[in-house]
């Protein structure tokens, strides 16, 4: 059975108005000590599944979008453009 199908993600939105999740609420496993609060996500956190392993990748490859394209399949502008995508979404997040 393949694993990625049975790991939960963090929701970042809302399933009934779709509005971002914050986190407020963390638990030690260890001594049950409880953090309670309102957090946002970490920016890398708030991106897509998808997206989070295009950074993933990204890094693996030492950031080589020569590489990323082979192992993905795609041209190089075909990487390109989805790095540039990602970094708009970055900088907007970061407002």
């Amino acid at each position: 059975m393949n694993k990625t199908l049975n790991k939960k993600r963090l929701p970042l939105y809302c399933p009934s108005c779709s509005a971002k999740l914050l986190v407020s609420k963390m638990v030690c496993l260890e001594c049950q000590t409880e953090v309670c609060g309102e957090y946002k996500l970490p920016v890398l956190a708030q991106l897509a599944e998808k997206e989070q392993q295009f950074v993933l990748d990204f890094v693996k490859s030492s950031g080589s979008l020569k590489d990323m394209a082979k192992s993905m399949g795609v041209s190089y502008p075909t990487v390109r453009n989805i790095l540039d995508d990602l970094i708009v979404k970055l900088n907007n997040m970061e407002q």
